[in-house]
């Protein structure tokens, strides 16, 4: 029998980890910086958690969680998503009476949903995401999606765009609800089979619908900023007014929503015109009630998750993936290959990062000619190719090779991270 991977469930080979790690490399060190710790909650939760946490009668819940029954007949689910299971552990710990008041967390890893399987979207995908827990300022938001957004520009990631709405407070999206409802009595034999169910259960999702009859059906319902109380109105115009002054970038959305029942007041949404119509590469906003609704204090939040898939797969069709700098060791005899470990030793310490390209340094350790060894360094696709024999030796040098031109000469063995780090320089 030949086994296989679960569909949907994909491995993640040595030459494509590369990019994932680039990535979050990355994101933890700009987190980091920002103040933001890492949390790591389990991939399996109590059902509860998100059955009352996201919403019951979302579309995760009612059908993509993987749920099971365990030996102890407690229903127990893969998570679907971060913010949940955060939150149990903010009110398990007692974090609130934990100082510092505010809490900035981050996290990265795998999720778990029963979709159907598309390019950028697996049934195990993996989120980096972030918490800021404990206030209800509107320079909140501003800080996390000017983190996101600056982050994003890390990866490498052009043309992406910031969606940016309210949804008001928990009365402001009743009043919403309920008009939208009475909208789309007439219109619904129009809307496609999920949203006709959702026109019922729950009708915010039926704004987020890619189906065109649904988009077409909706172009003129009401507009959810129409109908926010003076408060949230008010904090709406600070967030904005806010990003315009740090000069970042968004376009406002009246119709976007989020599918996940928590959020409350301003949400938002990245999305990205290389992805074609599942455009989205990351969402947030604010979830004020959700700490409360799991059986913690009251405690105003906001936070985001993006997809590492598509963040990847963006980068890919902007040509923006990054390539590691090969440096390959090659030694011609017992004394040279005693000191060339010595030399890939000194080199990978030194740890050089250049514009954000890692450098890797692979010994050759099969030996034999010259030019066996050269073939070897091509196939590991190395940039830069350093030969160490008896004549460099007795001269105390080193030959370096760039392997692209073709060209090569020699430099004093004890100034080589030196002359490499020029090199590089000069090859990013």
């Amino acid at each position: 029998m030949k086994y296989r991977s679960i569909r949907g469930m994909e491995d993640i080979l040595p030459e494509n980890a590369r990019v994932w790690q680039h990535i979050e490399r990355i994101a933890r060190r700009d987190l980091e910086g920002c103040g933001y710790g890492e949390i790591r909650t389990p991939v399996l939760e109590d059902t509860a958690i998100f059955v009352r946490g996201v919403g019951k009668n979302t579309d995760i819940v009612r059908k993509e969680m993987y749920t099971f029954t365990d030996k102890k007949e407690r229903s127990l689910t893969l998570r679907p998503e971060g913010t949940a299971p955060i939150v149990r552990a903010y009110i398990e710990h007692s974090l609130d009476k934990v100082a510092p008041r505010i809490k900035r967390f981050y996290y990265i890893g795998p999720m778990f949903r029963s979709e159907r399987p598309q390019k950028g979207r697996s049934r195990q995908f993996h989120q980096i995401g972030a918490e800021l827990i404990g206030t209800g300022s509107p320079f909140a938001e501003t800080e996390v999606i000017g983190q996101l957004s600056g982050m994003l520009k890390m990866f490498g990631l052009k043309n992406f765009i910031i969606k940016l709405n309210s949804l008001g407070c928990t009365a402001d999206k009743e009043r919403f609800e309920s008009k939208l409802k009475k909208y789309l009595r007439e219109k619904k034999n129009r809307l496609c089979p999920d949203c006709k169910e959702r026109a019922d259960k729950n009708v915010l999702r039926v704004l987020d619908c890619k189906n065109e009859t649904c988009i077409q059906a909706v172009r003129q319902a009401p507009g959810i900023l129409e109908g926010l109380c003076a408060s949230c109105r008010e904090h709406y115009m600070r967030v904005k007014e806010r990003l315009s002054k740090e000069d970042i970038e968004f376009k406002e959305t009246g119709n976007l929503v989020r599918g996940l029942d928590y959020y409350t007041g301003t949400v938002f949404e990245i999305t990205h015109p290389a992805l074609g119509s599942q455009d989205a590469i990351g969402a947030g906003g604010r979830y004020d009630n959700l700490i409360k609704d799991l059986g913690g204090p009251v405690t105003p939040a906001v936070g985001y998750a993006l997809g590492m898939e598509r963040i990847i797969l963006v980068l890919g069709k902007e040509n923006a993936l990054p390539e590691p700098i090969v440096v390959y060791l090659i030694t011609l005899g017992g004394e040279a290959e005693l000191k060339g470990a010595a030399i890939a030793a000194r080199l990978r310490e030194s740890g050089e990062k250049f514009r954000g390209t890692e450098i890797r340094v692979i010994k050759d350790i099969d030996g034999g000619t010259l030019k066996a060894q050269i073939k070897r360094a091509d196939k590991n696709k190395a940039t830069f190719a350093l030969i160490l024999g008896d004549d460099e030796i007795e001269k105390k040098k080193i030959t370096i090779k760039n392997m692209k031109t073709g060209t090569q000469d020699s430099v004093d063995e004890i100034s080589i991270t030196a002359e490499l780090t020029k090199r590089i320089k000069t090859s990013c």
